[in-house]
């Protein structure tokens, strides 16, 4: 299982790509509607930064951290970041996975998630130019996308198929990984 969490103020094209390829890389990823309209009544009505409304899988009160549990991803935008940040159930997942070994993905702001929690003390990252200071003793490396143990962070909206790659690559392999961007005609 991949959460893919959302909270009002997600940026749309980080979401989104990511959980197109992956899902057509056949993996089992379920959108996680972290607040927004009806987010803990079963409605889970997300708005994105952009207007752009999605109807979430589950909500953060369904979500189950244990055996099964892959991957998590965290998009960027704001106020999404702050709003996911601002979820005990988001860091608790967060937490999780960092303690098992469950790869933590993040792009734009959202690296700021792991890095405000001292998750990321000692690895390298990216973020959104602008955010380095939030990703608390970790090496900046302004790189598109940057893989550093069980974290994958990426820099912005305009690398966000490259990320979702990145992300299917780590679980499904490089020629898995290739075979999708071939499908979509990507280079």
């Amino acid at each position: 299982m991949i959460y893919l969490f959302l909270a009002d103020g997600f940026e749309e094209l980080e979401a989104v790509a990511p959980l197109d390829l992956l899902r057509r890389a056949g993996k089992n990823v379920a959108t996680v509607g972290v607040d927004g309209v009806g987010a803990n009544d079963g409605l889970r009505e997300i708005t994105g930064r952009n207007g752009i409304k999605i109807i979430s899988d589950i909500n953060i009160n369904e979500v189950k951290l244990g055996s099964d549990l892959e991957m998590i991803i965290l998009p960027g935008g704001l106020p999404g970041v702050d709003n996911l940040y601002a979820s005990d159930k988001v860091r608790e997942a967060v937490t999780y996975c960092a303690d098992n070994n469950i790869i933590i993905a993040a792009i734009c702001a959202a690296p700021s998630i792991p890095g405000r929690m001292g998750l990321l003390a000692g690895k390298h990252a990216t973020c959104y130019p602008g955010f380095e200071d939030k990703l608390t003793d970790a090496s900046a490396t302004g790189e598109a996308v940057t893989v550093d143990g069980g974290f994958i962070t990426a820099k912005s909206a305009g690398v966000s198929v490259q990320f979702g790659l990145k992300l299917v690559e780590a679980l499904c392999g490089a020629d898995k990984a290739a075979e999708i961007a071939k499908s979509i005609v990507y280079d």
